[in-house]
């Protein structure tokens, strides 16, 4: 599993980056407002990185940012929302103003984006509303640190088989008095396995 590319931006497009790491050219797909914050082409760049494994593809989409990486594997979870629409509602509008909108129910705003309708929005609304409470409820700095290592650590274990859902119970169960990926991981796998964190 990919989880963090740095190196250089070669080619800055609004559908798709391409970042060179030591010669090797890797395709990342990000959010508009990722996008908007992104150095100039030739500028190095870091970017944390969730990997989308497919039958026959294996995608990447990058952050700048831990809380909108945060909210990207939130939305993933969410029944009917791929990773291509979740970056869809991403780029609708600013992080902070989604986890508002989410937080408190407001269907319009949500209506309001490419790809989202009604049942769309309850469905997001009723399943992250209370995970987006704590985003907004912590300090940002604790927020896109935290947000950041429960992420790629929810990622992780995805592709290590497990499904979203039950990644994400056993991360939020572990995760929140450790700030160490590898530690997050090792705890959530215990959680997994049936052991005690």
């Amino acid at each position: 599993m990919i989880a963090r590319l740095v190196g250089r931006l070669v080619r800055k497009a609004p559908d798709a980056l391409i970042v060179d790491v030591h010669g090797v050219g890797y395709r990342v797909m990000v959010s508009l407002n990722a996008f908007s914050a992104l150095p100039a082409e030739g500028e190095p760049v870091e970017l944390s990185i969730h990997t989308q494994m497919r039958e026959n593809a294996l995608d990447l989409f990058g952050f700048l940012d831990g809380q909108e990486q945060a909210l990207f594997g939130g939305l993933i979870g969410v029944s009917g929302v791929g990773p291509r629409m979740a970056l869809n509602i991403l780029s609708g509008r600013p992080t902070a103003d989604l986890v508002q909108a989410l937080a408190d129910g407001d269907v319009a705003k949500l209506v309001a984006m490419p790809g989202v309708g009604k049942k769309t929005a309850d469905r997001l609304i009723v399943e992250l509303r209370d995970r987006v409470r704590l985003l907004c409820g912590k300090p940002a700095d604790q927020s896109r640190a935290q947000g950041g290592v429960e992420a790629e650590a929810v990622s992780a274990l995805v592709n290590l088989g497990y499904r979203q859902p039950e990644a994400e119970r056993a991360v939020r169960k572990v995760g929140a008095e450790r700030n160490d990926l590898a530690e997050v991981i090792r705890a959530a796998l215990q959680q997994l396995s049936g052991g005690t964190a």
